[in-house]
């Protein structure tokens, strides 16, 4: 009798193994779960992307001085000079270029058969330049400066600033012509604005 309960007692061993066993081989995934769950999982730590930290050279805070001037910097004052800058130095350059390739400069139309001097050449290339850098300083600072505007009050960066500010500019240089004139000058600088954007952005 006691051999038989010997017997018994083995064949419930043997039969608990394989489900003692199955604890110990979920562990491992359980675990991998935890691991992957802290690396990309909710309970994954953000560093700090902190300069000192990664080993990088500290920033240091920025003076009253250097904020005042990112202000003004900002400012739509500056922008419309900077424009108005630009405008005027592209404005002689095409001017000065257009001269240069046209065959009528110092040409006096009374004689035109007159060979215009060096100097006469100059002075007609030099007043075509002065009248396009004009016209285009002009330009600039009306389309940087209604292009600030506009976007200060909408609170938006976006392509829609640049084709109301073309729109305004266009239009109150094609006024001076008529009702007409403005309308198609509102539609042709609004449209030019356009392409400009989509082709940047």
């Amino acid at each position: 009798m006691a051999a038989s309960m010997d017997a018994a007692g083995a064949a419930s061993s043997s039969s608990k193994g394989p489900t003692s066993a199955d604890p110990s081989m979920d562990g491992p995934y359980i675990q991998y779960s935890m691991v992957l769950d802290h690396l990309i999982g909710d309970k994954r730590t953000v560093k700090q992307l902190n300069p000192a930290v990664m080993g990088g050279l500290p920033i240091p805070p920025k003076s009253d001085e250097q904020k005042m001037i990112e202000r003004g910097m900002e400012s739509c004052a500056f922008k419309s000079l900077l424009a108005c800058v630009g405008g005027f130095v592209l404005g002689g350059a095409f001017g000065v270029f257009t001269a240069g390739i046209d065959t009528n400069v110092g040409f006096d139309p009374k004689d035109p058969l007159r060979t215009p001097t060096a100097r006469e050449v100059l002075k007609d290339m030099g007043q075509r330049g002065m009248s396009y850098a004009k016209n285009f300083a002009i330009v600039g600072a009306m389309f940087s400066c209604t292009e600030c505007i506009i976007e200060s009050h909408r609170g938006k960066s976006d392509w829609k600033n640049a084709v109301y500010s073309g729109c305004v500019t266009g239009g109150a240089i094609g006024f001076r012509a008529g009702l007409k004139a403005g309308v198609l000058g509102c539609g042709g600088f609004a449209a030019f604005s356009a392409a400009i954007e989509y082709y940047l952005r």
